[in-house]
């Protein structure tokens, strides 16, 4: 049985930082929260040509039940 991880989902806000939308899950499987958190901002870099005025990456964890799913449980396709 796999352990849970984390993924970092990329935000899109309208207001500085508050009234986040889910934009992108990104797929990349993280053992800890502080390695995650580590690669946030290159992870932010790399995903940042989203039509909003500000950007945010979070982590949040994960299980492998959740990844196989079809869809993200926000209902969001995810973008590779």
């Amino acid at each position: 049985m796999e352990l849970g991880y984390f993924v970092i989902a990329i935000l899109g806000c309208a207001d500085g930082g508050s009234a986040c939308t889910p934009v992108a899950t990104l797929q990349t499987h993280y053992a800890t929260e502080a390695q995650c958190t580590a690669a946030a901002p290159t992870a932010l870099m790399d995903n940042s040509d989203f039509d909003y005025p500000t950007l945010v990456a979070r982590c949040h964890s994960a299980s492998p039940k959740m990844a196989n799913s079809d869809e993200p449980r926000d209902g969001k396709r995810r973008r590779g």
